[in-house]
């Protein structure tokens, strides 16, 4: 039983219900399950507390509706924002401490027609690996990945939804790139947030309201002297445009960009205007990540796959499969899953795909050029995985529905 619902059985009524105490349960019970985060929210007849673990949400405990204002205060007063305004939006941070673990909270609060939501981000330092060959990358992809960034100069894009794993594999290139080099090396960032702070890097948050943008600070980085820039996230044309020419003047780049698919990338920094032929000289390279749940170990015995999924499994690779499903058990909190391992697809631009790129070829003709030259795809990767008995089908289809089809 955790926290929270042992707190709740012990009062004799709601109104005994000391809400301090109440906050600080949840966020215990979040922290010891590992959570990325915790959300709160007002439905139709009770505030339900769901926590996600390993990227999906459970939930944790349902909750008065009487105590939405209360809850919503106290950690209000613990992020050090307006208490009484409950109307707008509002973001905040709770430093690290040793009552909860000593990670640290990014809190959003969100106005509905029913209350507010809450968001509570959970970053847990001691957590974070950041050493390449701990990532779960197929070899593959983590001998590719290496090469390019022992490369003195072009932009390295990693790409996938929110939540995949982006920060994670770009700071530990970043670490790779410093303990292989040591001091010998200049390397900088501009990030929004920085939410790590890496040794011997030099990083920089922006700040939009003093008008320090991704733009303001990349020019004014470019006269510092760097070998490696990394850049948070390109969001606008000025931003790639920028990062582009750094890569194709002597900067190592590496940067996060939100698109479709990885080949897709090409598509989008072409709608900012970007020419294809800068791109085709500019990028070196194209990760495209997604995170998977992996088979508790405790409680994983072999299994039959599902007759509606067998037709996704190649006939002749079932002969030598070892196909494995977690039965659910305490330590996985009978989800079947515990932990996460990353998927992934590195496009790397050599000179046939520079060719498909400058002939503006369709996002899915440049797919084909890149598996052509060798590129596994993420739907591949996940395949592999499901044979060896790393993770299901389910969870496959799960995370990359959208390339089953």
């Amino acid at each position: 039983m955790n926290k929270t619902t042992s707190y709740l059985q012990s009062v004799p009524d709601e109104g005994t219900i000391e809400v301090g105490h109440l906050v600080n349960c949840l966020l215990r019970d979040a922290v010891a399950a590992d959570a990325s985060d915790v959300h709160i929210e007002p439905w139709e007849s009770t505030i339900v507390v769901r926590v996600r673990l390993a990227g999906v949400l459970q939930e944790l405990v349902h909750l008065p509706l009487d105590l939405g204002e209360k809850i919503s205060g106290r950690i209000k007063v613990m992020a050090n924002l307006v208490s009484y305004q409950s109307d707008v939006p509002q973001e905040g941070h709770v430093p690290a401490s040793p009552e909860f673990g000593d990670v640290e909270l990014r809190v959003s609060f969100f106005p509905t027609v029913r209350g507010e939501k809450i968001v509570i981000r959970i970053f847990d330092p001691r957590n974070r690996s950041f050493d390449l060959a701990q990532l779960g990358f197929d070899d593959e992809t983590l001998r590719g990945l290496v090469r390019l960034l022992s490369r003195p100069n072009g932009l390295l894009l990693l790409t996938g939804p929110t939540g995949s794993g982006k920060t994670t594999a770009i700071y530990a290139a970043l670490t790779y790139i410093v303990n292989r080099s040591g001091p010998s090396v200049s390397v900088s960032t501009v990030e929004d947030p920085v939410e790590f702070h890496l040794p011997m890097i030099s990083q920089a948050q922006i700040n939009p309201a003093k008008e320090f943008t991704y733009p303001r600070a990349l020019r004014s980085l470019m006269r510092q002297d760097p070998q490696v820039i990394m850049i948070g996230e390109i969001r606008d044309a000025e931003t790639a445009g920028i990062a582009v020419q750094a890569g194709l003047t002597g900067h190592l780049i590496i940067s996060t960009i939100h698109s479709g698919s990885t080949a897709g990338v090409f598509a989008r920094l072409i709608n900012m205007e970007i020419e294809p032929f800068l791109l085709a000289s500019a990028i070196s390279g194209v990760l495209g990540l997604r995170l998977i749940r992996t088979n508790c170990p405790r409680c994983a015995q072999p299994c039959e796959p599902e007759p509606s999924l067998l037709k996704y499994l190649p006939a002749e690779a079932l002969e030598n499969a070892t196909l494995r499903r977690g039965t659910g058990c305490d330590h996985c909190l009978n989800t079947g899953y515990d932990g996460r391992t990353a998927l992934t697809e590195l496009l790397v631009v050599n000179d046939v795909l520079r060719d498909a790129i400058l002939q503006k070829l369709p996002t899915r003709a440049l797919q084909d050029v890149a598996i052509q030259q060798g590129m596994s795809t993420l739907w591949q990767n996940g395949l592999r995985r499901v044979l060896r008995g790393q993770t299901t089908m389910e969870e496959i289809l799960r995370v990359l529905a959208a390339d089953a089809f």
